[in-house]
């Protein structure tokens, strides 16, 4: 079970690596996915989270290999701590962006008038960045050895996150933090965003048609932020469960399920942008061919060019319709 659970490893370690590098090339080097509507702002937050995989896979992943070939860790001391900082805290930064994603995707669409002061580019990396310092300052006290501690856990054959001198430890706070905050987060926007579609579906109906490929265009991304998030739940859940009802490991195999699943988790989200995404899968296609800032799409609009769809959809969304539309 080991051998056949550090294979699966390194092969979702290669796919992460190529998926996520793949990813963040794109985003950089093709301004198209950057300016379609407010995925302008959205690909900010996608840049952060395919950067915290891009490390789990590349920094991580491993030494997580090495542990199941070997069945213990065998790398020394400041690396059992170094490793399972880095992975809590990329674990960290990657689900608190999938959660900023679905609160920036509620406000677009319920509180259009509000989302140009909220989300600047200064703003966003302030977001970025307190999220990237939360995720690595909650795990501060653990280093100091004052909520558990960093060592060896014999049980699981890693290195780990143990309780202290005085029995405490941060492990099952950090998932349950890690998981249930921003699952809450994200079932609210999402609950809030398909009831203000539901609510205003008649009267985008009856709007233009420009400005209705504007919402079916904000949609998809919506759309492709809601399956991050149900792959979300199916990687990290089983981990959750794992460590919160069954801390002294007595069912092991649930135990490397979880972590696989865990792993898996920072490679999914590069499928899901190539399957869901025109732009992306696109982006990704003219990265590979070593091309720079292609328009992606048939028409002939420069990429950093608003669009007449952009700068109509804004308008629309600050004032109702025309009184005489019925």
């Amino acid at each position: 079970m080991m051998t056949i659970a550090g294979a699966f490893t390194v092969i979702i370690m290669l796919v992460g690596v190529i998926g996520n590098l793949l990813t963040l090339m794109a985003l950089l080097r093709h301004s198209k996915i950057r300016t379609v509507a407010a995925a302008f702002i959205a690909s900010y937050y996608f840049f952060s989270l395919c950067l915290s995989d891009l490390l789990f896979c590349f920094l991580v992943l491993p030494f997580s290999a090495s542990q199941f070939f070997h069945g213990t860790w065998i790398h020394g001391e400041i690396l059992c701590t170094m490793i399972p900082t880095l992975r809590y805290g990329t674990i960290g930064v990657s689900l608190l962006s999938i959660a900023s994603i679905s609160i920036n995707r509620y406000i677009l669409i319920a509180w259009p008038q509000l989302y140009s002061q909220i989300y600047t580019k200064t703003k966003v990396f302030m977001y970025i960045t307190a999220i990237w310092l939360f995720s690595y300052g909650l795990q501060i006290p653990t280093l100091m050895g004052q909520w558990g501690e960093y060592g060896m856990d014999e049980r699981l054959g890693t290195c780990s996150i143990k309780k202290d001198k005085n029995g405490n430890s941060s492990k099952t706070a950090l998932f349950i933090i890690g998981f249930a905050l921003p699952s809450v987060v994200i079932v609210i926007c999402y609950s809030s965003i398909f009831w203000v579609v539901r609510k205003s579906h008649k009267r985008l109906a009856q709007h233009c048609s420009n400005d209705g490929k504007f919402k079916r265009s904000e949609m998809k991304i919506t759309k492709m932020v809601l399956v991050i998030f149900i792959c979300f739940v199916v990687c990290y859940l089983p981990i959750t469960i794992s460590k919160v009802f069954d801390p002294d490991v007595k069912h092991a195999p649930l135990h490397v399920l979880g972590y696989l699943l865990l792993y898996l988790g920072s490679c999914v989200n590069p499928v899901v942008y190539v399957t869901m995404n025109k732009q992306y899968r696109n982006a990704y296609l003219e990265t590979i061919k070593c091309r720079y800032n292609s328009n992606l799409e048939s028409g002939n609009t420069p990429a950093n060019t608003p669009t007449k769809t952009q700068g109509m959809s804004v308008a629309y969304l600050k004032k109702p319709p025309h009184p005489n539309v019925h």
